[in-house]
């Protein structure tokens, strides 16, 4: 029996970066022996055990081999016989494919550090082609060390857009799906994970709304980039460097998908794209199965970015319809969240990625100056019924009026 630190914690290690997590394969060795030795199973499709003491993962050292569609078609051999190289022959790329023994010697049978020192992320063997969830896998990793100078490797590009080519990428399930692009919405590059798919045809199985935006121009007086597809990415950028939430990154992805909607000869003009926009948002985060909270900051966004972007104009009357459409009153903080995307909206353009976002801090200021109006107060003073509620409004409503006269005199 014979234990090897594998994969992400020896690629890491060498890179510099702090190691989270640490996997391990075990050779020579049975299920049987490894349950005596008081390891805990929790592997369903193959044996992998928690360590009785560090709680670790250990898996036992597999072949793999293509029996049907998907990332789960494969049958599995996990017998004793299994050497280490095998094992990591199946791995998706060089990188990923080191192992260090108990001494801490390194093992590279197929050139991962040499890929690691010049930066390439390269598929390790031809049955690459056989996993259609290593496409989203690559473009995570892409996203993760774009940092580092890292690059995709031309051939595995190549294999990545066979994959998507034969649709192959449908066979994944959408709670996968949503796993691999929410890991890569919290990497430091996430729009590198969309563009890398873009690159291979990736988006159009899953994200066919976003991928419908690249060749629609935008205004090029606001958006000196004009191609909307590059502005989202943009947006993206400057959404990751905003905050390191995903619901916040998420939301800056899909701002835009109604204009992908405007016909030709409209262009470059978007009149409405806000509200045409929420169907899409809609579908796609079903399509995916994302979550509630991430769902519903990306339909607010969508809807009401444009109203932020010209806070300074409206009327008090609409700053509190729109807290009033957002719920800001009852949830300050995703109100704040969206003020976040919008922001990276207004930043993601060519030559407005350093100018300040006045609109933010201004309806803070009123949200919070309306919040100190007291309903007791209202009710204190005879108001009653309905009547309650129409008080409330208008009460909040002058408030703003003077926070608004306030900041124009400023």
């Amino acid at each position: 029996m014979q234990v090897y630190l594998v994969g992400g914690a020896v690629r890491d290690k060498l890179l510099g970066r702090q190691v989270k997590d640490r996997d391990w394969v075990v050779t020579g060795a049975t299920s049987r022996e490894m349950l005596q030795a008081g390891y805990q199973q929790v592997g369903k499709d193959f044996p992998v055990f928690l360590h009785p003491k560090s709680k670790e993962e250990y898996a036992l050292a597999r072949k793999e081999k293509k029996s049907g569609e998907g990332y789960t078609g494969f049958d599995t051999d996990t017998s004793s016989s299994v050497t280490l190289a095998d094992d990591l022959i199946r791995r998706d790329l060089t990188v990923n494919a080191m192992a260090e023994d108990e001494y801490g010697v390194l093992i590279d049978p197929y050139g991962g550090q040499k890929d690691l020192e010049q930066r390439i992320l390269r598929h390790v063997s031809d049955a690459f082609i056989e996993d259609p969830l290593r496409v989203l896998r690559v473009a995570r990793f892409a996203a993760r060390y774009a940092g580092y100078g890292f690059k995709i490797a031309p051939e595995t590009l190549a294999l990545m857009t066979e994959i998507t080519q034969s649709h192959e990428l449908k066979t994944l399930s959408a709670e996968r799906v949503w796993v691999e692009t929410a890991k890569a919405l919290s990497e430091p590059n996430p729009e590198v994970y969309f563009e890398t798919l873009r690159s291979c045809n990736g988006l159009q199985d899953w994200f066919p709304e976003l991928d419908a935006l690249w060749g629609v121009p935008n205004p090029e007086k606001w958006h000196p980039e004009i191609d909307t597809g590059v502005h989202v990415m943009m947006v993206l950028q400057q959404a990751a460097m905003l905050s390191e939430r995903i619901p916040v990154r998420f939301a800056a992805l899909l701002h835009d998908l109604g204009k992908g909607l405007t016909r030709p000869q409209f262009w470059p003009s978007h009149h409405g794209h806000e509200k045409a926009g929420l169907p899409l948002v809609e579908q796609l985060c079903q399509r995916i199965k994302a979550p509630k909270l991430e769902t519903d900051l990306a339909k607010l966004t969508c809807e009401h970015h444009g109203k932020v972007h010209k806070a300074f104009e409206l009327r008090p009357q609409t700053i509190i319809k729109l807290f009033d459409s957002v719920d800001a009153w009852r949830k300050p903080e995703r109100f704040q969240d969206m003020l976040l995307a919008c922001e990276a909206d207004a930043k993601g353009r060519t030559g407005f990625e350093h100018r300040p976002y006045p609109q933010a801090p201004y309806l803070l200021t009123c949200l919070n100056a309306a919040l100190q109006v007291n309903v007791q107060n209202i009710i204190a003073d005879g108001f009653k019924g309905a009547a309650i509620k129409q008080e409330l409004s208008e009460r909040r409503c002058q408030i703003v009026a003077q926070v608004k006269a306030e900041h124009s005199i400023r």
